[in-house]
């Protein structure tokens, strides 16, 4: 069986893509139980973020195409637009992946700490839908310890960085005094409860939450002495807001064109700031065209995640130091399971020629036959059955000169591993 590690993120594919092929929560459930029923799939995990959608699964020999057939029919695409922005890993390469994502090296911004969040919820998902076995088990928990000694080892967790912290970071170039400027959030996320602590830091007093929820977004905006609403009351708000920032799960647009060109003219075109978060996106790519709009998407971020990545980029190389230690130490584990499934195999196939031959003799006994000439028998028969395939086994090794092959059966199956001659 292969490990196998499938996805794109934000390096290989624009958001316009990326947007297409995340999950939702509602869709995870029924595409982790399609994609474990692959025939070709014996263990599967999906991983969906605004930056990135990767399948882990162990596979069959044709497991790649199978699931990559797969991902394309769940989101309704060609195949052949994903292998464009696809890329691959198997096994040793999977895991050293799987390592760095949950350490934030592979980011877009470097070491940011909310990957981990979403992989272990990733890896929750995918054990309430019995997409975990044995290869994949091993595989999370060895990554959470690597995760966890580079957190605690290395600076790469220092200082808030995230996307959220770049977006607050690029609105402070803007705006001289954000104690000025109101800001509005749009959801209630993980993502947006980072940036309204960002915001609130930086000195915005002036705070409005809107999520589908109201109590939900007065769970956030409480502590922080913000105002809550709900996503109908957007239109109000925004006449009031200079910093607009939005990260939902909604599958469409939560704010349009038109309903940002009304909130310009109470605003007298004042000038807006405005980030876009979310995968899909919230706000229509079209607000972005009108005049006193600045809009961003979470790929403009790149040149503040630039400077983030630079910083961080000694403890960086620390954390790669102790992935390849955990590597090893996954690939030592692996070596072991493998090693424990040949030993339970023979085992049970001497117990099985074990019983038959049990079977056989206690026939005979209640048949009435001579007490030690079934013994004999039992002994013999049970002999030859258990050394018949070993015995073939040497013989062609040796007719083909395969020294290292006799070597080993040597080891295993002689007292003296040296005498090779009986």
């Amino acid at each position: 069986m292969t490990l196998l590690a499938l996805g794109i993120n934000h390096r290989t594919a624009a958001v316009e893509v990326r947007e297409q092929v995340a999950f939702t929560p509602a869709q995870l459930e029924t595409a982790l139980a399609e994609l474990r029923g692959l025939p070709e799939v014996q263990e599967a995990a999906v991983l969906s973020t605004c930056n990135r959608t990767e399948l882990y699964c162990v596979t069959g020999e044709s497991g790649e195409r199978a699931v990559l057939d797969w991902l394309g029919r769940f989101h309704g695409l060609a195949v052949e637009e994903l292998t464009r922005c696809a890329y691959h890993y198997r096994n040793d390469e999977a895991a050293r992946h799987l390592m760095r994502v949950a350490v934030g090296l592979d980011s877009m911004v470097l070491g940011e700490p909310q990957i981990l969040g979403q992989l272990k919820d990733a890896y929750q998902a995918a054990r309430q839908a019995r997409g975990m076995g044995g290869e994949l088990e091993s595989l999370f928990q060895q990554t959470f310890a690597v995760a966890k000694r580079v957190r605690t080892e290395t600076g790469i967790g220092r200082n808030p960085v995230s996307v959220a912290y770049a977006a607050v970071s690029l609105a402070s170039r803007i705006f001289d005094d954000f104690s000025r400027s109101p800001a509005l959030l749009i959801g209630a996320g993980e993502t947006i409860e980072l940036v309204a602590r960002h915001l609130h830091e930086a000195g915005v007093r002036h705070l409005t939450v809107a999520n589908r929820t109201r109590e939900r977004a007065e769970q956030l905006a409480a502590p922080l002495c913000g105002q809550a609403i709900t996503l109908d009351e957007i239109p109000e708000a925004l006449i009031e807001a200079d910093i607009v920032i939005s990260s939902t799960a909604a599958p469409l647009p939560i704010l349009g064109k038109g309903m940002m060109e009304r909130a310009l003219k109470k605003r007298r075109h004042r000038p807006v700031f405005m980030v876009d978060i979310a995968v899909p996106r919230d706000i229509e790519p079209e607000v972005g065209e009108l005049s006193d709009v600045f809009l961003y998407t979470v790929d403009d971020l790149e040149e503040v995640i630039e400077e983030n990545r630079r910083h961080r980029q000694v403890a960086a190389d620390e954390a790669e130091s102790l992935i390849e230690h955990g590597v090893g130490c996954w690939q030592h584990d692996r070596r072991l399971r493998s090693g424990g499934e040949l030993i339970r195999d023979v085992r049970a196939r001497g117990e099985a020629l074990r019983d038959e031959a049990r079977d056989q003799a206690m026939a005979r006994l209640a048949r009435g036959e001579n007490p030690e000439e079934v013994v004999a028998r039992l002994a013999h028969q049970l002999t030859n059955r258990l050394l018949h395939r070993p015995t073939v086994a040497l013989r062609e090794a040796a007719a083909d000169e395969q020294r290292e092959l006799l070597e080993a059966a040597a080891s295993l199956l002689l007292d003296d591993p040296s005498d090779t001659s009986r």
